[in-house]
């Protein structure tokens, strides 16, 4: 049987709309073309769109944080993503409960909404509170919005007018299901972003990045379709955790965080072929992806009953 992977927050069931597109690999990526995905993605997140730009990855963004003058100290929140405690030289480390004890401070601070790998979600209303006590310090607050996708009005970007002192990274992979095309967004001050712009270079891309995420983020359709089947799994999924003892925690429909023994919980799934993620800063906590059909929840199911 073959292994059901479930340590990843990838959308299993991807937008299939590339196998329709045709591009041309014997051109440099088009200008003209890079405008419209950047275009096209601002309209789907709420954006001006000289406040986009497109990255080859999220991960991608998230390193170029050090190259933009942003003002330390720096902190991330933590738990969190590795890479926050990465991307800015000497990051500390806060709890969330501190972020606006912090805020009254000169720096940068760093979180992911819905967080990960807890899920935790925070209103738009409260991020741009923090970034308003954040700027009148000097600060910056940068938000990964990694996985808001799924939720419709979570983002901060809508609330914001292009002058606050905020950036917002965006993932297209996440919840489009297609992390190999190594696609991401950045949005902040449009000053900011011109500079990082041409520090990126003519091509940052390849065309057929540029064109599948101009046609996924046009597909209204699907992205409506999509946030629901994703709370509706969630949801199926939740029931099966609590019929085995296991309470879900977080907010973000495509993984779930539980409490348990989680070395052995790991290697009871593992047995059955199932693979989830575990962590070894906290050896209680288990996080699972939610699995696309009913045949694999139930595999799922079965593998927890059994143990």
């Amino acid at each position: 049987m073959p292994w059901l992977d479930l340590s990843t927050g990838i959308n299993p069931e991807p937008w299939r709309g590339f196998g329709e597109l045709e591009f041309d690999w014997q051109r440099l990526p088009d200008e003209v073309a890079l405008h419209a995905l950047e275009t096209a993605a601002a309209t789907c997140f709420g954006a001006r769109s000289q406040q986009v730009l497109a990255l080859p990855g999220t991960e991608f963004g998230l390193r170029g944080l050090a190259s933009l003058g942003l003002p330390a100290p720096f902190r991330h929140v933590w738990p969190g993503y590795r890479t926050h405690a990465e991307a800015l030289p000497e990051s500390e480390a806060i709890p969330f409960e501190a972020v606006m004890m912090k805020a009254a401070q000169r720096g940068t601070i760093v979180l992911a909404n819905p967080s990960n790998p807890d899920g935790r979600l925070v209103t738009p209303a409260d991020l741009l509170d923090l970034a308003r006590r954040l700027a009148k310090a000097g600060g910056w607050l940068v938000v990964d919005e990694a996985f808001v996708d799924a939720h419709a009005d979570h983002s901060i970007v809508p609330l914001l007018d292009g002058s606050e002192p905020v950036i917002v990274t965006r993932s297209f992979g996440k919840f489009f299901g297609l992390a190999g095309v190594r696609l991401g967004f950045a949005v902040g001050p449009a000053e900011t972003i011109a500079r990082w712009r041409s520090a990126l270079g003519s091509w940052p891309l390849s065309a057929a990045a540029i064109a599948i995420g101009t046609a996924a983020y046009a597909d209204t359709g699907w992205i409506a379709a999509t946030r629901s089947t994703l709370f509706e799994r969630a949801g199926a999924m939740d029931g099966v955790l609590r019929r085995h003892g296991l309470e879900p925690t977080g907010a973000c429909p495509q993984f779930r965080l539980v409490e348990c023994d989680a070395a052995q919980c790991f290697e009871r799934l593992a047995g059955a072929g199932i693979l989830t993620r575990p962590f070894d800063y906290e050896p209680r906590w288990l996080r699972l992806g939610v699995p696309a059909a009913a045949d694999e929840l139930d595999r799922l199911d079965r593998a927890l009953g059994h143990g």
